[in-house]
C-alpha cells in the first residue's frame, strides 16, 4: 500500500474511533426505498450512521435529525443508530398520486410510507397527481404522515399531468407569463466600451433544434507566423440582467433552465433571450476570450478577455459539422470556399488542443450515451426516441468552451476577484474499493488502484466494448462524487483541471451570469460582491442543479414508460428487448434495457420454478438445470406489464 493510501486509511480509522465515542450526533437523513436510511453527520470526520426501518421514526429524506448510536461496532460499514428527534424538515410539500380516497403515494421513491390526506381534496380523484402540504405530526412518530391538498395536476399516466407532477416534485419554477415576456422585451442593455470584432469569421454550432445561442466561435490568423487566433464569444447577459432586478431574482430562483422532454422551463424569459442570443446575420454584444494558439501542436500561448461586438456569419448545426468532418464535399451549397477553409482550420486546431490536453491534464475520457425521449412540447405527443452519443463535432465546441472557462477561472484567481468555481472532488477511497470489488466479483476484471489518475484513465480506455460496458460505466459514475459549485477554487477531478469556472452559458446557468457580473464590476471599477455572497449563491446553485438533473431523469424515464405503452404488450408480434443484468436479488433481476436506457425488473417467478440466491457471489441459480443469472449477463426480454403511476416496467425473459 502506498504512503498516501496508508495515510487515508489511518484517517478513516480515526473517523471510526471518533464516531464510536459519540452517543448522539446531528446530521442529514437519506432515506432508501427499502425502508432504511443513513445519516450523514454534520461532523464530516465521522462515519455515516445506518438507520434500520424500525428506528427511522418518521424522518423523511433530507431531514436534519439527532441520532442516538445503538451499535458502535457494526464493522467497517459504520455504526447503527436510532433517530431521536427531527430537528428540521427538509421539505414542506410533496407530490404524489391518490391511491385511495384518503391516501397518497409519493412520487419520490425515497418516501418510505404513504401519506394520509386531510381536509378538502379540491376535486381530486383516485389516480390524480396532487401537490400536498405536509402537516406536523408532532413527536408521535408512529402516526401516519398527514398532508393537505394544495394543487391538482390531473390523471397519472397522462403525459402532460406526469410532466407537471415531476416539475412540482422537484420544485422547478413555473414558466414565465406573457406579461413577464413583454416586460423583459423592453429591457435596454447597459453600455460599456466594446471592441469591434464584426469582421472576424464567427459561427455558432448548436443542435439543429436549438432555441438559444449563447456562444460563438471565431478563427483567424495570429500576429506571428505559425500562430492562430481562436475566439470564444459569449452572449453578454450581464449587460441586460442587473443585479437585484426582477429578472435577476427570478433567474436566481431557477438557477438553471430546465430541459424536460416535452417541457422547457427557461431561466430567463424567452423574449429576452431572443434579443440576447448571438443570432446569425446581425451584430451582437458579446463577452469574448481570444486565445493565441501555436498552430503546430495546439498549445495555448496566451489569452485575453474583453467586451465586444461580433457578427455571426453562419449558424451551423452539429450534424452538418460532423458530416463535413467525415466528407468535406458534404458541405451545404451555401457554404462558400472561405467558410469550408475556416471550418477545416477550426477542426484541425481543436483536434490538436484536445490531443495536447489529453497528454498534459489526464482527464477522464468516459464514453457515455444517453437515450432521450422526443416529445412535442405543444401537443405532448411522443415522436420517438434517440440515442445521444458525443461526436467529434460536439468535442470541437467543448474544447473551445473548456479553454474559455479555464482562462476565466485563472483570471478570477490572479486578480483576486470573488467568484464561483466548478469543482469535482477526488473519489472516495472506500467507494473506489467497493467498485473494484464489484468489478472483480461480477466481471473478473482487475481495476488496479483507481485513486491513481493514470491507472483510472488506463482502466477506462481498456473497458470491454460489448454489452457489459454500459453497466460498468454506470456503476463507475455512481462511485464518483457529484461536481458542484464553490466560492473557493479546487480540483475538477473529471476534467483534470486545477482552475475551472463556468462562464460560457449565462443564458441558462446562473453561476455563469454571476461570474460575468463580477468581471463587469472589475472592468468598470464597481464594487464586487463578497466571497460570502458567492458562497451562498454557489450553495443554492448546487442544490438546484441536483434537483434539475433528478427532474430530467425522472421525466425522461417516465416518458420511456409511455413509449413502451405505445409499442403495446398485446398482439401476435411481441417486441423483444436486449438487456444486461445489473443487479441480482432473491426477488429477481434488475436489467439495463440497452435499447431504451431504462431499468426493467424481472420477477423471480419468471426465471425458474426453484431458485437459490447466493448473497456473497450475487448470483441467482436454478436448482434444476444449469441456468445461472449474474451481473453482466446478457438476456433477452419481453415486456410484461407497466405501472404508469410509479413509472416502472416489468419484463419476462424470452428464449
Amino acid at each position: 500500500m502506498s504512503r498516501k493510501r496508508s495515510e487515508k486509511a489511518g484517517k478513516r480509522q480515526t473517523a471510526r474511533q471518533k464516531t464510536e465515542h459519540l452517543r448522539t450526533i446531528n446530521g442529514k437523513f437519506s432515506a432508501n426505498a427499502g425502508g432504511f436510511g443513513f445519516v450523514t453527520p454534520d461532523d464530516h470526520s465521522c462515519k455515516d450512521v445506518f438507520i434500520p426501518p424500525k428506528h427511522v421514526n418518521g424522518a423523511l429524506h433530507g431531514d436534519k435529525v439527532k441520532v442516538e448510536i445503538i451499535n458502535e461496532n457494526r464493522d467497517e460499514r459504520g455504526p447503527v443508530g436510532r433517530i431521536m428527534e427531527i430537528e428540521e424538515r427538509e421539505r414542506r410539500f410533496v407530490t404524489g398520486s391518490i391511491i385511495s380516497e384518503r391516501m397518497l403515494k409519493p412520487l419520490d421513491s425515497h418516501f418510505i410510507a404513504d401519506i394520509k390526506l386531510s381536509g378538502s381534496l379540491k376535486g381530486a380523484k383516485r389516480g390524480d397527481w396532487v401537490k400536498v402540504r405536509l402537516l406536523d405530526n408532532g413527536s408521535k412518530h408512529t402516526e401516519a404522515l398527514r398532508g393537505s391538498v394544495e394543487e391538482v395536476y390531473g390523471k397519472a399516466g397522462e403525459i402532460d399531468s406526469d410532466l407537471h407532477a415531476v416539475a412540482s416534485e422537484f420544485q422547478l419554477c413555473p414558466p414565465y407569463t406573457e406579461a413577464d415576456n413583454e416586460a423583459a422585451e423592453k429591457i435596454k442593455p447597459l453600455e460599456i466600451e466594446r471592441r469591434d470584432l464584426t469582421k472576424l469569421f464567427s459561427v455558432t454550432i448548436d443542435p439543429h433544434d436549438a432555441k438559444d445561442f449563447d456562444d460563438a466561435i471565431s478563427i483567424g490568423k495570429g500576429e506571428k507566423k505559425g500562430e492562430l487566433k481562436l475566439g470564444v464569444h459569449i452572449s453578454d447577459v450581464a449587460a441586460w440582467i442587473r443585479a437585484g432586478s426582477k429578472f435577476d431574482k427570478e433567474a436566481y430562483k431557477r438557477c438553471f433552465s430546465s430541459y424536460l422532454p416535452g417541457m422547457f422551463l427557461p431561466m430567463l424569459p424567452k423574449k429576452l433571450t431572443a434579443q440576447i442570443s448571438l443570432k446569425a446575420n446581425r451584430d451582437s454584444n458579446a463577452h469574448s476570450v481570444i486565445f493565441t494558439i501555436r498552430e503546430s501542436d495546439g498549445k495555448i500561448l496566451k489569452s485575453e478577455r474583453f467586451h465586444s461586438v461580433i457578427h455571426v456569419k453562419y449558424r451551423m448545426n452539429f450534424d452538418q459539422v460532423q458530416a463535413f468532418m467525415a466528407d468535406p464535399e458534404s458541405a451545404p451549397k451555401e457554404w462558400k470556399t472561405n467558410v469550408k477553409r475556416n471550418l477545416a482550420k477550426l477542426i484541425d486546431i481543436t483536434r490538436k488542443m484536445r490531443r495536447r490536453r489529453r497528454e498534459t491534464e489526464e482527464y477522464l475520457a468516459i464514453e457515455t450515451s444517453e437515450i432521450r425521449v422526443l416529445c412535442d412540447e405543444a401537443t405532448k405527443q411522443i415522436t420517438g426516441i434517440e440515442r445521444k452519443v458525443q461526436r467529434e463535432a460536439d468535442q470541437l465546441v467543448e474544447e473551445c468552451m473548456l479553454a474559455a472557462n479555464s482562462a476565466v477561472a485563472n483570471e478570477l484567481i490572479e486578480r483576486k476577484i470573488p467568484g464561483i468555481f466548478r469543482v469535482h472532488p477526488e473519489p472516495d477511497p472506500e467507494k473506489m474499493d467497493e467498485f473494484s470489488f464489484f468489478m472483480e466479483k461480477s466481471f473478473h476484471i482487475r481495476t488496479g488502484d483507481l485513486m491513481n489518475r493514470t491507472n483510472c484513465c488506463r482502466f477506462l480506455e481498456k473497458l470491454p466494448d460489448d454489452h457489459r460496458k454500459p453497466v460498468i460505466v454506470s456503476n463507475f459514475l455512481r462511485s464518483l462524487p457529484r461536481a458542484s459549485y464553490l466560492e473557493e477554487n479546487a480540483l475538477h477531478y473529471g476534467l483534470g483541471k486545477y482552475r475551472y469556472a463556468h462562464f460560457t452559458s449565462p443564458i441558462r446557468r446562473y453561476p455563469d451570469l454571476v461570474v460575468h457580473r463580477q468581471l463587469w464590476a472589475a472592468d468598470t471599477n464597481k464594487t464586487l460582491k463578497s466571497k460570502k455572497t458567492m458562497a451562498a449563491i454557489a450553495s443554492e446553485c448546487s442544490i438546484r442543479e441536483e434537483r434539475n438533473d433528478e427532474a430530467y431523469f425522472e421525466a425522461n424515464d417516465r416518458l420511456k414508460i409511455h413509449y413502451l405503452r405505445m409499442q403495446g404488450i398485446d398482439g401476435e408480434q411481441v417486441a423483444t428487448y436486449e438487456g444486461v443484468i445489473s443487479k441480482v436479488s432473491s426477488n429477481g433481476l434488475l436489467c439495463d434495457i440497452t435499447d431504451l436506457g431504462i431499468y426493467g425488473f424481472v420477477p423471480s417467478k419468471y426465471l425458474s420454478m426453484e431458485l437459490n440466491y447466493n448473497r456473497k457471489s450475487r448470483k441467482l441459480k436454478a436448482s434444476r438445470g444449469h441456468t445461472e443469472y449474474k451481473i453482466g449477463n446478457f438476456i433477452y426480454l419481453a415486456l410484461d406489464s407497466l405501472d404508469m403511476v410509479h413509472g416502472r416496467a416489468v419484463f419476462r425473459p424470452v428464449v
